[in-house]
């Protein structure tokens, strides 16, 4: 599919993951980042003066000499708004560029509860993008607000979605191992973190959402709502001291009880709705499952699929439910900048800009 360069803008362009959204929007087919927006104290000065670059990638050139303005609608004019900004900040400028006839598509937490706004992962449910439409009638903008996910839900519902489809999900208990990247820049300090696992991330809100949030994603769209997922979760959430990929240790409850290499191959020939599956951020393969005994792990498949597919291993039996395994998805990547732009690229895909 080709596609005119449709101008895009950054919100909270300065921090860990507006600067993953930068490297990601280089070169991209069908986006040009056209201004880059950011806190006061960065306002006015070039981006590679104004930013503490904190990826392994080098800062792209296009980015280098962009004057950083001010978040607000009238400085930015792009018909896409990738917000990176906290939840405080986004709750007030995120309806406004929609307001305004931006799409936003956000990375923030502000309205991923709003019963109009699509909460996304276009390789499960594509179809609840639809939901924009609904959110213009209700709010009288031309503009709308998707959401991704919080990125420990992202791998884990990606890899649900394919056991729901087969044989039903009834009951999910999880841990997680969330990377240091997922804290922002400067992030936990390393006298916390070293030789630590810290068994609380987000002051408590991270449990809430991940045993939210999926629920909504793997929900059915019903005209102008969804109608939430009727499984039980359970969550424990834990910081350790990896620099990128969440890694979760999942036991669910199916309907249908199967042998473990059934639902490995479930989760192999697991594919996205049309509408999704030739964007250039689709994940390729959408789950990559690994054979060996200790994988997936952070270090070595984090960037498996350009850091957009979902990698599970050690699927087995559960003696307590029926199924066990782990999942690992990079969190900036796939469960943050990534997922806005995948989202973005849908919006293209469906004529909702």
């Amino acid at each position: 599919m080709s596609q005119s360069q449709i101008p895009v803008a950054i919100l909270g362009a300065t921090g860990s993951v507006g600067q993953r959204f930068i490297s990601l929007l280089d070169n991209h087919p069908w986006f040009k980042v056209v201004a880059l927006a950011a806190s006061d104290r960065s306002v006015g000065q070039p981006y590679s003066k104004a930013a503490r670059w904190v990826l392994d990638d080098p800062m792209p050139a296009y980015a280098r000499d962009m004057i950083v303005v001010p978040a607000n609608t009238d400085a930015v004019q792009a018909k896409i708004v990738f917000s990176a900004l906290h939840t405080e900040i986004a709750n007030e400028l995120e309806p406004a560029f929609a307001k305004a006839g931006a799409a936003v598509c956000s990375n923030a937490s502000s309205y991923r509860r709003g019963e109009d706004v699509p909460l996304l992962l276009p390789e499960i449910n594509a179809e609840h993008i639809q939901l924009v439409k609904q959110q213009r009638k209700n709010n009288g903008w031309s503009g709308c607000i998707v959401t991704n996910p919080n990125c420990t839900s992202t791998g884990l519902t990606i890899a649900l979605k394919a056991l729901d489809e087969s044989f039903g999900v009834k009951k999910v208990f999880m841990v997680s191992l969330q990377a240091l990247s997922g804290a922002g820049y400067p992030g936990v300090p390393s006298l916390d973190i070293m030789d630590n696992v810290i068994p609380n991330v987000g002051n408590g809100g991270e449990e809430e959402k991940v045993e939210w949030e999926p629920r909504k994603m793997l929900g059915k769209f019903n005209e102008s709502k969804i109608d939430m997922a009727n499984i039980t979760f359970s969550a424990h959430t834990n910081r350790v001291a990896v620099i990128d990929g969440h890694t979760v240790c999942a036991s669910v409850a199916l309907d249908k009880p199967v042998e473990p290499e059934v639902a490995i191959q479930a989760l192999r020939d697991y594919a996205a709705k049309p509408s999704a599956r030739n964007l250039p951020s689709t994940p390729k393969p959408v789950i990559e499952v690994k054979d060996e005994a200790d994988r997936p792990q952070p270090r070595l498949d984090r960037l498996t699929g350009k850091g957009m597919t979902t990698v599970v291993g050690r699927v087995r039996r559960d003696p307590i439910l029926d199924l066990k395994f782990v999942v690992l998805s990079h969190n900036t990547i796939r469960g943050a900048a990534g997922a806005s732009i995948y989202n973005a690229e849908l919006l293209v895909n469906e004529n909702l800009l």
